[in-house]
């Protein structure tokens, strides 16, 4: 098994280099990798409505979308990200255990009791410390898992709160659990860049394995991959399924509702309702937002050209 702890932490060339490696290489591989403040959401979710989009914004939280199933997740440099790439005979012998137990393991030689639970998350004294999500093409796996180790759980808490009743769509929704960080029960206290170089041994140990770093070559066709999916508006958004959204403020002491229909990220229907367009404007602002992105700065735009006054706070309306 070839070990490679990735140096980088642009979460759109982590996320990259995972496809890289799954689609490219027969080789069985584990991975080890840290990204700055992001949520990832998983491939099947609508990432606006599993988020607090407006604080992400505001506190420069990247929004990423990964290839695999599963419920989104918040990362910065106090988590750990495992991967594990793997080649089977048989899709149907593929289990969580077998790639989760590994991890299990050493968390046990630093005095860490952690126990898999229903839901492929990975618990210490009944609060979740990992979460996991798989993708499966053919005979090969890719298998990828967080670990809070010094992670800020208040940006944690904070990026992954939706308001409630926002958004409908037919997407997985993130199932929600009690969280907490590793640092606090290990008996011998080490840094994050400590905890990652053990288990990084760790493996390389169990599974006899072999260290090895990214070729020039290869960095070229990952950030290939990064223009050209991962950090674009079109798989980060415009790959949620289609959507319902619903919100109603009130701006400067005047009621403005809105209604969207969502598709690949692209409005397909808006109706305002309120007081806060004048009768004579309702009708054209609703045809402006037809066709548009659902993107905040697309709509800023829109409002800021229409002659609004205040863009930024009807803006926040349409999320």
């Amino acid at each position: 098994m070839r070990c490679l702890h990735l140096q980088e932490n642009d979460p759109y060339f982590c996320l990259a280099t995972e496809e890289y490696l799954f689609t490219d290489s027969g080789e069985d591989i584990f991975m080890l990798w840290q990204s700055r403040d992001t949520v990832v959401t998983g491939k099947h979710q609508n990432l606006l409505g599993e988020i607090d989009s407006s604080w992400c914004r505001e506190n420069n939280i990247s929004p990423a979308r990964r290839i695999s199933g599963g419920g989104t997740v918040f990362h910065d440099l106090g988590n750990v990200n495992f991967c594990f790439l793997k080649n089977v005979t048989n899709p149907a012998e593929i289990r969580f255990k077998m790639f989760v137990q590994p991890v299990v393991d050493a968390l046990a030689t630093l005095g860490i009791q952690a126990v898999i639970s229903g839901t492929n998350d990975l618990l210490v004294q009944g609060r979740k410390i990992s979460g996991n999500a798989q993708h499966i093409y053919k005979n090969r796996v890719l298998h990828h898992g967080t670990l809070l180790f010094d992670s800020n759980l208040e940006k944690l808490r904070k990026a992954l709160q939706p308001v409630p009743g926002k958004y409908q769509s037919k997407g997985v929704p993130s199932t929600p659990g009690e969280v907490v960080n590793l640092l606090p029960s290990l008996k011998r206290k080490m840094s994050v860049k400590e905890f990652m170089l053990f288990l990084f041994r760790s493996q390389l140990e169990k599974f006899s394995g072999r260290a090895y770093e990214l070729t020039g070559s290869e960095k070229a066709k990952i950030q290939h991959r990064v223009r050209e999916k991962f950090s674009t508006w079109d798989w980060i958004y415009g790959y949620s399924p289609a959507y319902s959204f619903r919100n109603q403020i009130t701006i400067r002491g005047k009621r403005l509702g809105v209604e969207l229909e969502v598709k690949k990220g692209m409005i397909q229907q808006c109706n305002l309702s309120g007081d806060y367009f004048s009768a004579k404007d309702l009708k054209t602002m609703q045809d402006r937002f037809h066709g548009i992105r659902h993107d905040y700065a697309d709509i800023y735009d829109l409002l800021l050209h229409s002659g609004e006054a205040v863009p930024s706070e009807t803006t926040n309306a349409f999320f």
